[in-house]
Protein backbone atom coordinates (compact mmCIF):
# COMPACT_ATOMS: atom_id res chain seq x y z
CA UNK A 1 0.00 0.00 0.00
CA UNK A 2 1.51 3.93 -0.23
CA UNK A 3 2.42 4.70 2.89
CA UNK A 4 0.21 7.86 3.56
CA UNK A 5 -0.23 9.72 6.88
CA UNK A 6 -3.59 12.28 5.90
CA UNK A 7 -4.84 14.79 8.30
CA UNK A 8 -8.45 15.73 6.14
CA UNK A 9 -10.00 12.78 4.00
CA UNK A 10 -8.42 13.50 0.90
CA UNK A 11 -6.06 11.07 -0.63
CA UNK A 12 -3.52 12.95 -3.43
CA UNK A 13 -3.41 10.96 -6.68
CA UNK A 14 0.04 8.53 -6.48
CA UNK A 15 1.99 8.75 -9.96
CA UNK A 16 4.36 6.22 -9.25
CA UNK A 17 2.87 4.71 -12.42
CA UNK A 18 1.87 7.12 -15.33
CA UNK A 19 -0.70 7.84 -17.49
CA UNK A 20 -0.73 6.51 -20.65
CA UNK A 21 -1.62 8.63 -23.64
CA UNK A 22 -2.89 5.39 -25.97
CA UNK A 23 -6.21 4.35 -27.40
CA UNK A 24 -7.67 0.63 -27.06
CA UNK A 25 -7.32 0.16 -30.57
CA UNK A 26 -3.36 1.20 -30.23
CA UNK A 27 -3.32 -1.01 -27.25
CA UNK A 28 -4.47 -3.72 -28.98
CA UNK A 29 -1.65 -3.19 -32.33
CA UNK A 30 0.99 -3.00 -29.41
CA UNK A 31 0.19 -6.00 -27.74
CA UNK A 32 -0.39 -7.94 -30.61
CA UNK A 33 3.11 -6.77 -32.09
CA UNK A 34 4.61 -7.64 -28.81
CA UNK A 35 3.55 -11.07 -27.82
CA UNK A 36 1.59 -12.00 -31.64
CA UNK A 37 1.59 -15.72 -30.77
CA UNK A 38 0.21 -15.93 -26.91
CA UNK A 39 -3.12 -16.97 -26.57
CA UNK A 40 -5.69 -13.71 -25.68
CA UNK A 41 -8.86 -15.21 -26.11
CA UNK A 42 -10.80 -18.55 -25.32
CA UNK A 43 -14.56 -19.16 -25.71
CA UNK A 44 -16.55 -20.68 -23.66
CA UNK A 45 -20.11 -21.43 -24.99
CA UNK A 46 -23.52 -21.45 -23.34
CA UNK A 47 -23.12 -24.99 -23.17
CA UNK A 48 -20.02 -24.80 -20.86
CA UNK A 49 -17.68 -26.51 -23.82
CA UNK A 50 -14.52 -24.44 -24.71
CA UNK A 51 -15.12 -23.09 -28.39
CA UNK A 52 -12.81 -20.94 -30.60
CA UNK A 53 -9.55 -19.34 -29.98
CA UNK A 54 -7.52 -16.86 -30.75
CA UNK A 55 -3.78 -15.47 -30.55
CA UNK A 56 -2.83 -11.84 -30.19
CA UNK A 57 -2.16 -11.52 -34.04
CA UNK A 58 -5.55 -13.14 -35.25
CA UNK A 59 -7.59 -10.89 -32.84
CA UNK A 60 -6.13 -7.83 -33.98
CA UNK A 61 -6.15 -9.10 -38.15
CA UNK A 62 -9.83 -10.23 -37.37
CA UNK A 63 -10.65 -6.95 -35.15
CA UNK A 64 -9.15 -4.57 -37.85
CA UNK A 65 -11.30 -6.47 -40.77
CA UNK A 66 -14.16 -5.59 -38.78
CA UNK A 67 -13.08 -2.42 -38.23
CA UNK A 68 -12.48 -1.30 -41.85
CA UNK A 69 -16.05 -2.53 -42.54
CA UNK A 70 -17.85 -0.60 -39.72
CA UNK A 71 -16.15 2.26 -41.10
CA UNK A 72 -16.74 2.13 -44.57
CA UNK A 73 -20.64 2.32 -43.26
CA UNK A 74 -20.21 4.67 -40.25
CA UNK A 75 -18.45 8.22 -39.62
CA UNK A 76 -16.00 8.58 -37.19
CA UNK A 77 -17.89 9.55 -33.75
CA UNK A 78 -21.14 7.95 -34.74
CA UNK A 79 -22.57 5.94 -32.05
CA UNK A 80 -23.72 2.40 -32.43
CA UNK A 81 -25.87 -0.31 -29.94
CA UNK A 82 -24.32 -3.49 -29.20
CA UNK A 83 -27.29 -5.31 -27.83
CA UNK A 84 -25.97 -8.87 -26.74
CA UNK A 85 -24.54 -11.47 -24.35
CA UNK A 86 -20.89 -12.26 -23.78
CA UNK A 87 -19.34 -13.98 -26.64
CA UNK A 88 -16.17 -13.46 -29.03
CA UNK A 89 -18.20 -11.34 -31.39
CA UNK A 90 -18.61 -8.67 -28.55
CA UNK A 91 -14.98 -8.36 -27.81
CA UNK A 92 -14.12 -8.00 -31.65
CA UNK A 93 -17.59 -5.11 -31.90
CA UNK A 94 -15.14 -3.49 -29.07
CA UNK A 95 -11.94 -3.51 -30.55
CA UNK A 96 -13.50 -2.73 -33.93
CA UNK A 97 -15.48 -0.07 -33.14
CA UNK A 98 -12.33 1.80 -31.30
CA UNK A 99 -10.17 1.20 -34.54
CA UNK A 100 -12.98 2.69 -36.39
CA UNK A 101 -13.52 5.85 -33.86
CA UNK A 102 -17.29 4.41 -33.52
CA UNK A 103 -18.59 5.18 -29.88
CA UNK A 104 -20.01 1.89 -28.49
CA UNK A 105 -23.14 1.55 -26.81
CA UNK A 106 -23.92 -0.99 -24.23
CA UNK A 107 -26.83 -2.03 -23.85
CA UNK A 108 -28.24 -5.35 -21.68
CA UNK A 109 -29.48 -8.55 -23.25
CA UNK A 110 -32.08 -8.71 -20.40
CA UNK A 111 -34.04 -5.75 -22.30
CA UNK A 112 -37.46 -5.42 -23.29
CA UNK A 113 -38.89 -3.08 -26.06
CA UNK A 114 -38.90 -0.05 -23.91
CA UNK A 115 -35.77 -0.15 -22.41
CA UNK A 116 -33.97 -0.64 -25.30
CA UNK A 117 -35.85 2.24 -27.69
CA UNK A 118 -35.03 4.50 -25.08
CA UNK A 119 -31.18 3.50 -25.19
CA UNK A 120 -31.08 3.44 -29.04
CA UNK A 121 -33.00 7.39 -28.85
CA UNK A 122 -31.00 8.56 -26.30
CA UNK A 123 -28.13 7.94 -27.26
CA UNK A 124 -28.35 8.89 -30.80
CA UNK A 125 -27.24 5.50 -32.45
CA UNK A 126 -27.42 4.89 -35.85
CA UNK A 127 -27.26 1.08 -35.93
CA UNK A 128 -28.23 -1.60 -33.61
CA UNK A 129 -26.48 -5.15 -33.44
CA UNK A 130 -27.70 -8.23 -31.52
CA UNK A 131 -28.10 -11.64 -31.57
CA UNK A 132 -31.77 -13.67 -32.57
CA UNK A 133 -32.84 -14.31 -29.02
CA UNK A 134 -30.98 -14.96 -25.75
CA UNK A 135 -32.47 -16.88 -22.57
CA UNK A 136 -35.30 -17.18 -23.73
CA UNK A 137 -35.69 -13.22 -24.62
CA UNK A 138 -36.73 -12.63 -27.98
CA UNK A 139 -34.30 -10.31 -28.89
CA UNK A 140 -34.74 -10.14 -32.81
CA UNK A 141 -38.35 -9.45 -32.50
CA UNK A 142 -37.62 -7.13 -29.67
CA UNK A 143 -35.00 -4.86 -31.74
CA UNK A 144 -37.42 -4.59 -34.44
CA UNK A 145 -40.26 -3.31 -32.33
CA UNK A 146 -37.67 -0.65 -30.75
CA UNK A 147 -36.01 0.69 -33.94
CA UNK A 148 -39.90 1.09 -35.25
CA UNK A 149 -40.04 4.28 -36.11
CA UNK A 150 -36.62 5.59 -35.35
CA UNK A 151 -35.18 7.25 -37.84
CA UNK A 152 -31.44 7.60 -37.08
CA UNK A 153 -31.18 3.96 -37.46
CA UNK A 154 -29.43 2.69 -40.67
CA UNK A 155 -29.21 -0.97 -39.56
CA UNK A 156 -30.24 -3.71 -37.33
CA UNK A 157 -27.67 -6.38 -37.95
CA UNK A 158 -27.50 -10.10 -36.24
CA UNK A 159 -23.83 -10.23 -34.90
CA UNK A 160 -23.74 -13.97 -35.39
CA UNK A 161 -24.41 -13.26 -39.32
CA UNK A 162 -20.96 -12.89 -40.47
CA UNK A 163 -21.29 -11.71 -44.24
CA UNK A 164 -23.53 -8.76 -42.76
CA UNK A 165 -21.43 -7.72 -40.11
CA UNK A 166 -18.56 -7.20 -42.19
CA UNK A 167 -20.48 -5.75 -45.31
CA UNK A 168 -18.74 -2.91 -46.51
CA UNK A 169 -20.64 0.27 -47.36
CA UNK A 170 -20.13 3.75 -49.02
CA UNK A 171 -21.25 6.05 -46.18
CA UNK A 172 -17.86 6.45 -44.53
CA UNK A 173 -14.13 5.90 -45.32
CA UNK A 174 -11.99 2.90 -46.65
CA UNK A 175 -9.31 3.42 -44.50
CA UNK A 176 -9.11 3.64 -40.83
CA UNK A 177 -9.28 7.16 -39.01
CA UNK A 178 -6.83 8.51 -36.75
CA UNK A 179 -8.71 8.22 -33.05
CA UNK A 180 -7.28 10.17 -30.24
CA UNK A 181 -7.17 9.13 -26.53
CA UNK A 182 -9.50 11.99 -25.33
CA UNK A 183 -11.88 10.79 -27.76
CA UNK A 184 -15.12 9.27 -26.39
CA UNK A 185 -15.02 4.99 -26.67
CA UNK A 186 -18.27 4.03 -25.28
CA UNK A 187 -21.46 4.79 -24.00
CA UNK A 188 -22.41 3.48 -20.70
CA UNK A 189 -25.74 3.69 -19.44
CA UNK A 190 -25.83 3.47 -15.68
CA UNK A 191 -27.88 0.92 -13.49
CA UNK A 192 -30.62 3.14 -12.26
CA UNK A 193 -30.28 2.94 -8.67
CA UNK A 194 -32.12 6.06 -7.70
CA UNK A 195 -34.29 6.56 -11.09
CA UNK A 196 -33.77 7.13 -14.33
CA UNK A 197 -30.27 5.96 -16.39
CA UNK A 198 -27.93 8.25 -17.76
CA UNK A 199 -25.20 7.59 -20.55
CA UNK A 200 -21.74 8.22 -19.33
CA UNK A 201 -19.46 8.72 -22.30
CA UNK A 202 -16.31 7.26 -21.39
CA UNK A 203 -12.97 7.75 -23.33
CA UNK A 204 -10.20 5.46 -24.65
CA UNK A 205 -7.86 7.01 -21.96
CA UNK A 206 -9.81 6.72 -18.83
CA UNK A 207 -11.04 3.11 -19.68
CA UNK A 208 -7.34 2.32 -20.63
CA UNK A 209 -5.57 3.32 -17.72
CA UNK A 210 -8.04 2.29 -15.58
CA UNK A 211 -8.25 -1.16 -16.52
CA UNK A 212 -4.45 -0.92 -16.27
CA UNK A 213 -4.10 0.06 -12.79
CA UNK A 214 -6.52 -2.78 -11.64
CA UNK A 215 -4.54 -5.48 -13.72
CA UNK A 216 -1.79 -3.97 -12.12
CA UNK A 217 -2.70 -3.86 -8.41
CA UNK A 218 -4.06 -7.35 -9.02
CA UNK A 219 -0.54 -8.95 -9.92
CA UNK A 220 -1.66 -9.71 -13.34
CA UNK A 221 1.66 -11.37 -16.21
CA UNK A 222 1.74 -12.61 -19.32
CA UNK A 223 1.26 -15.61 -17.89
CA UNK A 224 -1.69 -15.17 -16.30
CA UNK A 225 -4.79 -16.38 -17.37
CA UNK A 226 -8.32 -14.49 -16.32
CA UNK A 227 -11.60 -15.82 -15.97
CA UNK A 228 -14.25 -13.48 -17.32
CA UNK A 229 -17.91 -14.39 -16.71
CA UNK A 230 -18.70 -10.75 -16.18
CA UNK A 231 -21.74 -9.14 -18.59
CA UNK A 232 -19.44 -7.29 -21.46
CA UNK A 233 -22.17 -4.83 -21.46
CA UNK A 234 -20.92 -3.56 -18.18
CA UNK A 235 -17.59 -2.04 -17.38
CA UNK A 236 -16.61 -4.84 -15.37
CA UNK A 237 -16.32 -6.86 -18.48
CA UNK A 238 -15.76 -5.14 -21.31
CA UNK A 239 -13.29 -2.59 -19.24
CA UNK A 240 -11.28 -3.90 -16.41
CA UNK A 241 -11.12 -7.53 -17.37
CA UNK A 242 -10.92 -7.76 -21.52
CA UNK A 243 -8.83 -3.92 -21.29
CA UNK A 244 -6.90 -5.99 -17.86
CA UNK A 245 -6.21 -8.81 -19.77
CA UNK A 246 -5.06 -6.77 -23.04
CA UNK A 247 -2.42 -4.10 -21.30
CA UNK A 248 -0.43 -7.87 -19.50
CA UNK A 249 -0.42 -9.51 -22.76
CA UNK A 250 -2.57 -12.47 -21.07
CA UNK A 251 -5.43 -14.82 -22.14
CA UNK A 252 -9.12 -14.13 -20.95
CA UNK A 253 -11.04 -16.94 -20.52
CA UNK A 254 -14.55 -15.11 -21.88
CA UNK A 255 -17.80 -17.02 -20.20
CA UNK A 256 -21.29 -16.62 -22.35
CA UNK A 257 -23.17 -17.81 -19.71
CA UNK A 258 -22.24 -17.14 -15.66
CA UNK A 259 -23.47 -20.74 -14.50
CA UNK A 260 -21.12 -21.54 -10.82
CA UNK A 261 -20.70 -25.09 -11.86
CA UNK A 262 -19.13 -24.32 -15.36
CA UNK A 263 -16.98 -21.71 -13.67
CA UNK A 264 -15.44 -23.34 -10.89
CA UNK A 265 -14.92 -26.17 -13.82
CA UNK A 266 -12.90 -23.42 -15.87
CA UNK A 267 -10.84 -22.31 -12.75
CA UNK A 268 -9.27 -26.49 -13.34
CA UNK A 269 -9.73 -27.21 -16.76
CA UNK A 270 -8.36 -23.49 -17.75
CA UNK A 271 -5.73 -23.34 -14.51
CA UNK A 272 -7.46 -19.79 -13.97
CA UNK A 273 -5.58 -17.22 -11.90
CA UNK A 274 -8.12 -14.69 -11.32
CA UNK A 275 -11.84 -14.21 -11.41
CA UNK A 276 -14.23 -11.44 -10.67
CA UNK A 277 -17.50 -11.67 -9.88
CA UNK A 278 -20.72 -9.34 -7.41
CA UNK A 279 -20.96 -11.03 -4.22
CA UNK A 280 -23.77 -13.08 -5.41
CA UNK A 281 -21.61 -14.80 -7.94
CA UNK A 282 -18.74 -15.64 -5.85
CA UNK A 283 -21.12 -17.02 -3.26
CA UNK A 284 -22.86 -19.28 -5.92
CA UNK A 285 -19.31 -20.28 -6.83
CA UNK A 286 -18.56 -21.55 -3.58
CA UNK A 287 -21.52 -23.60 -3.33
CA UNK A 288 -20.76 -25.00 -6.74
CA UNK A 289 -17.18 -26.05 -5.31
CA UNK A 290 -18.55 -27.31 -1.63
CA UNK A 291 -21.18 -29.72 -3.41
CA UNK A 292 -18.39 -30.48 -6.23
CA UNK A 293 -14.99 -30.25 -4.88
CA UNK A 294 -12.13 -29.64 -7.72
CA UNK A 295 -8.63 -28.46 -8.00
CA UNK A 296 -8.36 -24.63 -7.32
CA UNK A 297 -5.16 -24.10 -6.44
CA UNK A 298 -4.29 -21.93 -9.10
CA UNK A 299 -6.58 -19.54 -8.28
CA UNK A 300 -4.59 -16.76 -6.79
CA UNK A 301 -6.98 -14.12 -6.33
CA UNK A 302 -10.70 -13.62 -6.22
CA UNK A 303 -11.88 -9.83 -6.82
CA UNK A 304 -15.73 -8.76 -5.49
CA UNK A 305 -17.63 -5.64 -5.78
CA UNK A 306 -20.53 -3.90 -7.04
CA UNK A 307 -22.72 -4.81 -4.10
CA UNK A 308 -21.85 -5.46 0.04
CA UNK A 309 -19.22 -7.88 0.38
CA UNK A 310 -20.05 -9.23 3.58
CA UNK A 311 -16.89 -10.50 6.22
CA UNK A 312 -17.74 -14.00 6.16
CA UNK A 313 -17.73 -14.11 1.96
CA UNK A 314 -14.49 -13.16 2.39
CA UNK A 315 -13.71 -15.96 4.95
CA UNK A 316 -14.94 -18.23 3.04
CA UNK A 317 -13.92 -17.84 -0.39
CA UNK A 318 -10.17 -17.63 1.05
CA UNK A 319 -10.74 -20.80 3.40
CA UNK A 320 -12.48 -23.06 0.21
CA UNK A 321 -10.30 -21.42 -2.45
CA UNK A 322 -7.22 -20.68 -0.61
CA UNK A 323 -6.10 -17.43 -2.05
CA UNK A 324 -6.13 -13.52 -1.60
CA UNK A 325 -9.28 -11.88 -1.74
CA UNK A 326 -9.82 -8.28 -2.99
CA UNK A 327 -12.67 -6.40 -2.73
CA UNK A 328 -12.95 -3.38 -5.44
CA UNK A 329 -15.22 0.05 -5.51
CA UNK A 330 -16.08 2.07 -8.70
CA UNK A 331 -18.90 3.62 -10.64
CA UNK A 332 -19.82 3.24 -14.37
CA UNK A 333 -19.08 7.17 -14.56
CA UNK A 334 -15.20 6.44 -13.25
CA UNK A 335 -14.66 3.89 -16.40
CA UNK A 336 -15.36 2.36 -13.05
CA UNK A 337 -12.53 1.11 -10.37
CA UNK A 338 -12.01 3.61 -7.69
CA UNK A 339 -10.36 1.59 -4.63
CA UNK A 340 -9.14 -1.92 -4.60
CA UNK A 341 -7.15 -3.53 -1.75
CA UNK A 342 -3.99 -5.17 -2.11
CA UNK A 343 -2.91 -8.68 -2.29
CA UNK A 344 -1.60 -8.72 1.25
CA UNK A 345 -4.05 -6.78 3.13
CA UNK A 346 -5.23 -7.84 6.43
CA UNK A 347 -8.56 -9.76 7.06
CA UNK A 348 -9.35 -6.82 9.09
CA UNK A 349 -9.31 -4.53 6.30
CA UNK A 350 -10.30 -6.39 3.53
CA UNK A 351 -13.67 -6.87 5.36
CA UNK A 352 -14.65 -3.27 6.73
CA UNK A 353 -13.04 -1.17 3.73
CA UNK A 354 -12.80 -1.35 0.01
CA UNK A 355 -9.09 -0.15 0.29
CA UNK A 356 -6.73 2.73 -1.29
CA UNK A 357 -7.24 4.45 -4.44
CA UNK A 358 -6.06 3.35 -7.69
CA UNK A 359 -3.23 5.10 -9.27
CA UNK A 360 -3.42 8.75 -10.59
CA UNK A 361 -6.40 9.61 -8.87
CA UNK A 362 -7.27 11.85 -6.17
CA UNK A 363 -9.89 10.80 -4.13
CA UNK A 364 -11.66 12.79 -1.26
CA UNK A 365 -14.39 12.74 1.43
CA UNK A 366 -16.27 16.01 1.28
CA UNK A 367 -18.89 17.04 3.24
CA UNK A 368 -22.46 17.03 1.42
CA UNK A 369 -23.76 20.42 2.99
CA UNK A 370 -20.88 22.51 2.27
CA UNK A 371 -18.60 20.01 -0.06
CA UNK A 372 -15.84 20.78 2.03
CA UNK A 373 -13.26 17.83 2.56
CA UNK A 374 -14.06 16.65 5.38
CA UNK A 375 -12.13 15.43 8.30
CA UNK A 376 -10.34 11.57 8.79
CA UNK A 377 -12.83 8.91 10.02
CA UNK A 378 -15.96 11.79 9.21
CA UNK A 379 -18.90 10.42 6.79
CA UNK A 380 -19.20 12.38 3.87
CA UNK A 381 -19.70 11.80 -0.11
CA UNK A 382 -16.94 10.19 -1.82
CA UNK A 383 -15.40 12.16 -4.39
CA UNK A 384 -12.84 11.06 -7.21
CA UNK A 385 -10.95 13.19 -9.82
CA UNK A 386 -8.64 12.15 -12.54
CA UNK A 387 -8.19 10.17 -15.48
CA UNK A 388 -10.76 8.17 -15.44
CA UNK A 389 -14.09 10.41 -15.29
CA UNK A 390 -16.40 10.40 -17.80
CA UNK A 391 -16.38 12.81 -20.18
CA UNK A 392 -20.18 13.76 -18.97
CA UNK A 393 -23.31 12.05 -19.58
CA UNK A 394 -24.46 11.99 -23.00
CA UNK A 395 -26.81 15.02 -24.36
CA UNK A 396 -27.55 15.85 -20.82
CA UNK A 397 -25.35 19.20 -19.73
CA UNK A 398 -27.66 19.61 -15.96
CA UNK A 399 -26.82 16.16 -15.24
CA UNK A 400 -23.13 16.57 -16.39
CA UNK A 401 -22.80 19.88 -14.37
CA UNK A 402 -24.51 18.18 -11.22
CA UNK A 403 -22.43 15.16 -10.90
CA UNK A 404 -18.35 16.86 -11.97
CA UNK A 405 -17.90 20.51 -9.75
CA UNK A 406 -16.40 23.36 -11.09
CA UNK A 407 -12.70 21.76 -9.53
CA UNK A 408 -13.51 18.30 -11.52
CA UNK A 409 -14.09 16.18 -9.04
CA UNK A 410 -17.14 13.54 -9.51
CA UNK A 411 -19.59 13.46 -6.94
CA UNK A 412 -19.95 9.55 -6.88
CA UNK A 413 -23.30 9.59 -4.41
CA UNK A 414 -22.13 7.43 -2.18
CA UNK A 415 -21.29 8.17 1.72
CA UNK A 416 -18.22 7.22 3.06
CA UNK A 417 -15.17 7.84 5.33
CA UNK A 418 -11.04 7.80 5.25
CA UNK A 419 -8.77 6.81 7.88
CA UNK A 420 -5.29 8.23 7.72
CA UNK A 421 -4.06 6.27 5.31
CA UNK A 422 -6.48 6.43 3.15
CA UNK A 423 -8.23 3.62 3.12
CA UNK A 424 -12.13 4.08 1.71
CA UNK A 425 -15.14 2.72 3.84
CA UNK A 426 -18.36 2.42 2.30
CA UNK A 427 -21.72 3.47 4.47
CA UNK A 428 -24.47 4.14 2.27
CA UNK A 429 -25.54 6.41 -0.58
CA UNK A 430 -26.68 10.07 -0.13
CA UNK A 431 -30.27 9.56 -1.45
CA UNK A 432 -30.19 6.28 0.89
CA UNK A 433 -29.61 8.15 3.83
CA UNK A 434 -32.03 7.68 6.09
CA UNK A 435 -32.96 10.37 8.79
CA UNK A 436 -34.97 9.06 11.54
CA UNK A 437 -35.75 11.73 13.82
CA UNK A 438 -33.41 13.99 12.50
CA UNK A 439 -30.44 11.41 13.42
CA UNK A 440 -28.64 10.22 10.05
CA UNK A 441 -28.52 6.69 9.79
CA UNK A 442 -26.35 5.02 7.03
CA UNK A 443 -27.95 2.02 5.77
CA UNK A 444 -24.66 -0.04 4.78
CA UNK A 445 -23.43 -0.12 8.58
CA UNK A 446 -26.66 -2.01 9.08
CA UNK A 447 -26.49 -4.59 6.30
CA UNK A 448 -23.08 -5.58 7.43
CA UNK A 449 -24.04 -6.55 10.86
CA UNK A 450 -27.41 -8.01 9.66
CA UNK A 451 -24.72 -10.13 7.26
CA UNK A 452 -22.86 -10.98 9.86
CA UNK A 453 -25.86 -13.87 11.05
CA UNK A 454 -26.06 -16.65 9.77
CA UNK A 455 -29.80 -17.16 8.50
CA UNK A 456 -29.66 -14.02 6.20
CA UNK A 457 -28.18 -14.57 2.94
CA UNK A 458 -28.61 -11.07 1.33
CA UNK A 459 -29.79 -7.82 2.67
CA UNK A 460 -31.49 -4.30 1.99
CA UNK A 461 -31.84 -1.53 4.80
CA UNK A 462 -34.35 1.15 3.29
CA UNK A 463 -35.69 4.10 4.86
CA UNK A 464 -39.82 4.07 4.57
CA UNK A 465 -42.11 7.36 5.40
CA UNK A 466 -43.32 8.06 8.84
CA UNK A 467 -45.43 10.53 10.06
CA UNK A 468 -43.96 10.46 13.60
CA UNK A 469 -40.25 9.77 12.93
CA UNK A 470 -39.67 11.15 9.45
CA UNK A 471 -38.66 8.01 8.13
CA UNK A 472 -38.28 4.64 10.04
CA UNK A 473 -35.66 1.49 9.43
CA UNK A 474 -37.25 -1.42 7.15
CA UNK A 475 -34.88 -4.34 6.34
CA UNK A 476 -35.26 -6.59 3.52
CA UNK A 477 -34.17 -9.97 4.33
CA UNK A 478 -33.29 -13.09 1.64
CA UNK A 479 -33.10 -15.54 4.30
CA UNK A 480 -30.45 -18.84 3.73
CA UNK A 481 -32.51 -21.38 2.51
CA UNK A 482 -36.00 -19.28 1.97
CA UNK A 483 -36.93 -19.90 5.95
CA UNK A 484 -39.00 -17.52 7.14
CA UNK A 485 -37.66 -13.74 9.17
CA UNK A 486 -36.83 -14.37 12.85
CA UNK A 487 -37.47 -10.81 13.84
CA UNK A 488 -37.00 -11.32 17.15
CA UNK A 489 -33.59 -13.22 16.19
CA UNK A 490 -32.09 -10.72 14.10
CA UNK A 491 -33.25 -7.22 16.61
CA UNK A 492 -31.45 -9.06 19.24
CA UNK A 493 -28.52 -9.23 16.99
CA UNK A 494 -28.63 -5.81 15.93
CA UNK A 495 -29.03 -4.60 19.46
CA UNK A 496 -26.08 -6.51 20.26
CA UNK A 497 -23.61 -4.13 18.31
CA UNK A 498 -25.81 -1.01 17.36
CA UNK A 499 -27.40 1.19 19.11
CA UNK A 500 -31.60 1.15 19.23
CA UNK A 501 -32.48 3.73 16.67
CA UNK A 502 -30.32 1.88 13.99
CA UNK A 503 -32.10 -1.14 14.49
CA UNK A 504 -34.94 -1.64 12.25
CA UNK A 505 -38.06 -1.97 13.15
CA UNK A 506 -39.93 -2.80 9.81
CA UNK A 507 -38.86 -6.84 8.16
CA UNK A 508 -39.87 -7.89 5.21
CA UNK A 509 -39.03 -11.35 3.80
CA UNK A 510 -37.90 -11.58 0.00
CA UNK A 511 -37.59 -14.22 -2.14
CA UNK A 512 -35.28 -12.47 -4.50
CA UNK A 513 -34.54 -8.45 -5.16
CA UNK A 514 -35.38 -5.92 -7.87
CA UNK A 515 -31.49 -5.97 -9.14
CA UNK A 516 -29.54 -3.33 -11.97
CA UNK A 517 -27.88 -5.18 -14.67
CA UNK A 518 -24.47 -5.03 -12.73
CA UNK A 519 -25.98 -6.37 -9.78
CA UNK A 520 -26.76 -4.33 -7.49
CA UNK A 521 -30.23 -4.32 -5.31
CA UNK A 522 -32.73 -1.21 -6.43
CA UNK A 523 -33.60 0.08 -3.29
CA UNK A 524 -35.83 2.87 -4.75
CA UNK A 525 -38.02 -0.25 -6.47
CA UNK A 526 -38.19 -1.94 -2.57
CA UNK A 527 -39.28 1.45 -1.60
CA UNK A 528 -41.76 1.62 -3.76
CA UNK A 529 -42.98 -1.33 -4.06
CA UNK A 530 -43.29 -1.71 -0.15
CA UNK A 531 -45.74 1.50 0.14
CA UNK A 532 -47.59 -0.01 -3.16
CA UNK A 533 -48.49 -3.44 -1.07
CA UNK A 534 -46.50 -5.52 -2.82
CA UNK A 535 -44.29 -6.44 0.22
CA UNK A 536 -45.74 -7.32 3.69
CA UNK A 537 -43.66 -6.10 6.40
CA UNK A 538 -43.54 -7.52 10.11
CA UNK A 539 -43.08 -4.74 12.90
CA UNK A 540 -40.98 -5.56 16.04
Amino acid sequence: MYEVALTEAYFPAQKDIDVREITVGGLLRETAARRPEAEALVEVRQSGEIGRRWTYAALLADSERLAVALASRFRPGERVVVWAPNSPEWVLMEYACALAGLVLVTANPAYQVRELRYVLEQSGAVALFLVEQFRGNPMAEIGAAAVDGLEAIREVVDMNDTQALHAAGGEGAQTLPVVAPGDAAQIQYTSGTTGFPKGAVLSHRGLVNNARYYAGRCGVTESTTWINPMPMFHTSGCGMLTLGSLQAGCRMVLVSLFDPHVVVGLIESQKANIALGVPTMILAMLDAYEAAPCDTSSLEMVNSGGAMVAPELVRRAQRRFGCAFSTVYGQTEHSPLITQHYSDDTIDDICNTVGQPIPQTDVSIRRVADNRTAAVDEIGEICARGPSVMLGYHDNEPATAEAIDADGWLHTGDLGRMDARGYVTITGRVKEMIIRGGENHFPAEIENVLLEHASVAEVAVVGLPDETWGEVIAAFVRTEGGREVDRDALHAHCRASLSPQKTPTIWCRVDAFPMTGSGKIQKFLLRDGYLAGQYRGEPR
